[in-house]
């Protein structure tokens, strides 16, 4: 079976995992790495040092965001591998899609209508493979929630409530970086809560049909910090000494050597500042979200997110004919009353507490009866709950069999935005949106 041939678009950090996969001799096999593209010189140098160094990776050719087609006439890949910024997510993978390669696109597939349009129309005339990798998908843990819900465990579903939390670690980085330009990312309501939108679409097999919501920048920003009283502002960390005494400050160059090799040293080609202050001016993203959303079926799911709590982590809750079932996943920064906090904010032992003594995670109370706990087995320890070795096993090597359908195409990619999407119309105009009006599928 010959290898398949991928080139990859768009070499922020994102890429790496694909980058890193491709390089480490894992999928040597079935899948090769021919080229990479980005507007920064300085990551794609970066990476071609890595793969020599680190991975005993030949080179690759390298090209310019301006050299896109060349780079597929001159490298001839099966499938380009999308990683840019959100909002130009679209542009390569329409004009891959027609020059005859099959496209994976990172989360989210694009921001807004017009852009999912374009993908799904250029996808039916060119009749390419457009794959969106949803990587919470594939996590064992999901995937048991999935199982439980097909089983018909709750009888009819009536109702969801749906909580998400980002911590004051991983939160406040969306308004560091590229995100914080709402035109950019689409916000949280599409960058972020895709995830979560998906995977509520696939838990119930159902899409979304009507959404409302309500959502503001309460937390993050200039105005509100000067509201608590905060006088002094900076607009990056660096050579800061207000930043000095943050909590929320990334300082990048003593940081970690990937990030100041990554982000500090390469801003000279394309201005991109990683340590933005997350209470300076220009953002435009809200940091408290509430939304409504009705689907086909009949299920009507509340859904809130907040981005800055003290631990990151979610709780999910099904109503139905027959009982409830509660999902509980706690990623980081959980403390417990009277734990030593001399290590908080440590990622590495955060993930490493306990967990036996929190709630459990996926509990079903019947309507009548003894509560029963659920587990499963997750010894996969990579990324997203196990999820991201298995979504790379995917894409890579591919799937004969998929009884929970994990694998998500154009239209999953586009159902999980339209709720996002819908969402941000519904902040601005204060009105209920239509999500199937918003485009043509």
């Amino acid at each position: 079976m010959a290898k398949k041939r991928f080139a990859l678009i768009g070499t922020g950090a994102r890429s790496t995992m694909y980058i890193r996969a491709l390089a480490n001799g894992t999928y040597k096999d079935y899948a090769e790495l021919v080229a990479l593209c980005d507007m920064n010189p300085g990551r794609l140098e970066y990476f071609t040092k890595q793969l020599k160094e680190k991975y005993s990776h030949e080179a690759v050719p390298t090209y310019s965001h301006l050299e896109f087609e060349k780079m597929i006439a001159e490298t001839r890949p099966d499938t380009v591998i999308v990683t840019t910024i959100d909002r130009t997510h679209h542009i390569y993978a329409c004009r891959a899609m027609e020059l005859g390669c099959d496209v994976i696109s990172e989360k989210p597939m694009t921001v807004d209508p017009e852009k999912c349009q374009m993908i799904i129309d250029t996808q039916k005339r060119t009749g390419k493979k457009f794959t969106v990798a949803f990587n919470y998908r594939y996590s064992p843990r999901n995937t048991r929630v999935k199982e439980l819900l097909d089983s018909g465990i709750c009888g009819e579903i009536t109702s969801i409530n749906f909580e998400w939390l980002l911590d004051t670690n991983h939160g406040a980085d969306y308004f560091r970086r590229w995100h914080r330009d709402k035109r950019n990312s689409g916000g949280l309501m599409v960058h972020k809560s895709t995830h979560h939108f998906d995977l509520v679409n696939w838990w119930i097999n159902s899409k979304p049909k009507t959404v409302y919501a309500m959502g503001d920048l309460k937390f993050y920003g200039r105005d509100n910090a000067e509201r608590r009283g905060v006088t002094e502002f900076y607009y990056r960390s660096k050579d800061r000494d207000v930043a000095l005494n943050d909590p929320f400050a990334l300082s990048v160059a003593n940081e970690r050597a990937f990030f100041k090799e990554f982000y500090f040293e390469n801003e000279k080609y394309d201005g991109y500042l990683r340590d933005r202050s997350v209470f300076s001016d220009g953002i435009s993203i809200e940091d408290n979200m509430s939304v409504m959303v009705r689907y086909e079926n009949n299920v009507v799911m509340n859904y809130t997110l907040c981005a800055h709590c003290p631990y990151e982590g979610y709780r999910i809750c099904f109503n139905g004919s027959k009982g409830r079932l509660e999902y509980y996943v706690i990623e980081s920064g959980f403390t417990q009353i009277g734990e030593d906090l001399s290590t908080f904010g440590n990622r590495e032992d955060d993930e490493a507490r306990d967990r036996k003594d929190m709630a459990p995670e996926i509990l079903f109370q019947p309507l009548w009866g003894k509560p029963q706990v659920f587990t499963y087995e997750e010894t996969d320890k990579s990324g997203h709950g196990g999820g991201d070795r298995k979504l790379l096993d995917n894409l890579f090597i591919g799937v004969t069999d998929d009884p929970f359908h994990h694998a998500a195409d154009f239209r999953d990619g586009a159902y999980s935005i339209l709720t996002g999407i819908g969402a941000n119309i519904s902040m601005a105009t204060g009105e209920a949106v239509e999500v199937q009006k918003l485009i043509k599928l």
